[in-house]
Formats: C-alpha cells, sequence, structure tokens
C-alpha cells in the first residue's frame, strides 16, 4: 500500500470551517446515529469538507471534522489516509483518475495516458491554468467500455486520443460535455450487428404477463375426453420399459401383460386367475417359524469358531492355557517357563572349520 501524506505546509491554508448549508447538512448527518455513535459520520463528513474546499482534504479540515464529531484527531487522520477516495494534495477543477488496468491496457489506454500527459503534465500536478489534473487508478469497473477515465463524478467511456482532446478542449472552453460512452453507444451493448432484443414490442408493454396468461389457461382448462382416450391409448400401444435387471440396465422390452394392455384388449384389468392366486395360502408373504434352527448362540458354521473365554462359574468355555502368558498375580519365580520361539525355528548349523585353499590344504 502507498504511503499517503497530507499536502506540505505551504500548500494548506491558515483555517478551514464549514458553510452555514454544510453545518446544517452535517448536523441532520449526526443526528442519524444513535447517541454516543456520532463517529459513525466521519466519512460522510470528510466527504462533504472535501467538496467544499475544491476537490481535497486540508489538515485544517480534517482538525474540524474531528472537533464536530469529539473524535480525536489522529482518528480521523487514519480514515483520511486510508481511503483514496480522499484527496489529501490540491486538485484541478477538472481532476481526471486515468484507469490503466489491464481491460483498459489492451483496449488502448497507453495513448489516452500519452494525451493526458502532453495535454497536463505529470500525475498530481495541477495545469498551469488550475483546470486539470490527474492520477492513475486501479479499476473503475467499466472494462466492457474501455478505455476509460473518470472526471470528478463522471464515467466517459469508450475513449480514443482523439476523443479524449477533444472532450479536454470542451471542457477548457466552458462547453457542456456528455459523460457515457464517446463513440456513439448508448450502454455497453455491442456496437455492430446488434441481434438481441431487437422486436418493439418488447419495449412496448403489449406482451407484459402474456407468458402467464398462457400457463394459467392450460392449468385451469379440465382435459378433455379426446386427450383422456389419447393417454389411455398410448399406455396400451407404447407402455413403459419394464423395470432394470440386477445390474440397474434398463430393459428393451415392454412391460408383458400390463393392466393397461388388458383393458385395451377389452379384458378385466385383473384376471381371474390374477386374483385366484393372490389370495393362495402358498403365495402369501407370512413365514413359518422354522424348527431345525440351531441353538442360539451357536454359529450356523462350526470351522472358524472358537469360544470365547468366559467364566467357568457361568458354564460357558475357557481358552485354554498356553503357557505363554503368566496368569495375573502369579509370582515370577512360579510362573511357566515362557518360549522365546526357538522352536519353530530351522535347524541350521554352519560350518566354520577354514576351508581349503587353492593347493587343496586346509
Amino acid at each position: 500500500m502507498a504511503v499517503r501524506k497530507l499536502a506540505p505546509p505551504e500548500l494548506q491554508p491558515e483555517s478551514f470551517a464549514f458553510t452555514s448549508e454544510n453545518e446544517a447538512w452535517a448536523d441532520r448527518e449526526i443526528a442519524k446515529y444513535p447517541e454516543g455513535r456520532q463517529a459513525s459520520a466521519v466519512i460522510a463528513l470528510l466527504w462533504r469538507a472535501q467538496e467544499q474546499n475544491h476537490g481535497w482534504l486540508p489538515q485544517k479540515a480534517i482538525e474540524t471534522v474531528a472537533a464536530k464529531l469529539d473524535m480525536a484527531p489522529i482518528r480521523v487522520m487514519e480514515v483520511a489516509t486510508f481511503y483514496t477516495m480522499f484527496n489529501l494534495d490540491p486538485v484541478g477543477r477538472y481532476f481526471i483518475q486515468f484507469c490503466g488496468t489491464t481491460p483498459c491496457a489492451l483496449r488502448g489506454a497507453g495513448a489516452i495516458k500519452e494525451v493526458l500527459e502532453r495535454r497536463i503534465g505529470e500525475e498530481r500536478e495541477v495545469s498551469a491554468d488550475g483546470l486539470f489534473s490527474w492520477l492513475e487508478v486501479e479499476c473503475l469497473g467499466a472494462c466492457c467500455n474501455a478505455p476509460m477515465v473518470q472526471i470528478n463524478d463522471d464515467y466517459y467511456e469508450d475513449l480514443t486520443a482523439e476523443s479524449l482532446g477533444k472532450l479536454l478542449d470542451d471542457l477548457a472552453a466552458g462547453r457542456r460535455v456528455k459523460p457515457g460512452p464517446q463513440n456513439g453507444r448508448r450502454s455497453s451493448e455491442p456496437m455492430d450487428d446488434v441481434k438481441t432484443l431487437t422486436d418493439p414490442t418488447l419495449f412496448d408493454g403489449s406482451v407484459v404477463g402474456a407468458w402467464r396468461k398462457r400457463f394459467e389457461e392450460a392449468a385451469i382448462a379440465p382435459a378433455t375426453s379426446d386427450q383422456a382416450a389419447a393417454v389411455e391409448t398410448k399406455a396400451a400401444t407404447d407402455p413403459k420399459l419394464g423395470r432394470g435387471d440386477n445390474a440397474g440396465r434398463a430393459t428393451e422390452r415392454p412391460v408383458a401383460d400390463a393392466p393397461a394392455q388388458r383393458a385395451a384388449a377389452g379384458e378385466a384389468a385383473v384376471s381371474a386367475e390374477g386374483r385366484r392366486d393372490a389370495g393362495a395360502p402358498d403365495r402369501a408373504t407370512t413365514v413359518a417359524p422354522r424348527t431345525d434352527e440351531a441353538p442360539k448362540g451357536t454359529p450356523q458354521s462350526e470351522k472358524s469358531y472358537t469360544p470365547t473365554p468366559s467364566k467357568p462359574a457361568e458354564g460357558r468355555p475357557v481358552a485354554d492355557d498356553k503357557g505363554s502368558t503368566p496368569v495375573s498375580g502369579t509370582p515370577v519365580s512360579d510362573a511357566p517357563a515362557r518360549r522365546d520361539g526357538s522352536d519353530s525355528k530351522p535347524d541350521v548349523r554352519v560350518d566354520k572349520s577354514p576351508s581349503p585353499d587353492s593347493t587343496g590344504k586346509a
């Protein structure tokens, strides 16, 4: 972040005071906030002070705002130096903020900057007649109309070196200028070959609510007998596909013997045979209890089952003592010897006798 400092002492005015009109406005602005929260109006009062002082904030104006809001001057100074909307140096009558960010740079902002340097001078310098000063800033939010500048409170967009030069000439001569695009556009619409929103009825109000009326009529209109018959015919001749198979794939055949197909053939939707089968006891979903079930607590397969060690007093099995772990509370001297696993190791004997040399001697 750039360091922002107040203007040098030789440029500072000796005093500052709000005009009677601005004083009354400041009182109304402060009254918007509850007691003890008057400091919330600091930005609004600094902005009005800057407008009164021809576009920039001197030290005396900052001190006046601090006294008005019963704030420490350093607190108001922190606000004024933080926000770049507050100018701490004198500016021209027409303060030009030039956007040099990427979208404008790609659209010719370099030529705009050359015009400002040639016509006005360096950044932050006020022209000899006091009319102009300029400053390069970050994106001003009109990228679709790049390149552009902000002069005081207005945007001037779609600029070229020639149109900016004419704009400066008109401002210097006191002629009225038109903010916004300078190439004939109304806003940010395409320049050529416009193909959207060209129907005049979109703007004369004649079609307002027409779409809603169509949907409301369709929603309340009852289905005619012809429509109902068409739905039944479609269900009979073009039934939905059957359920998917076990893998979740949709079947490629219609549902067989569907009620709609039987109805289309003049038969009952549910045949007498179907009703009889539905009531048959052997087709009921109730399952009789099994008599050959294993006792509770015993698994169905004993191949991989090992009884869990438990308490003998409850009649439950106890794991065999392998002798590898002493019983809790047994003295170390009485505990069975632990195995170190050597009995499971292969008996590999290494012959450490010297090998014969090249002559065959040991």
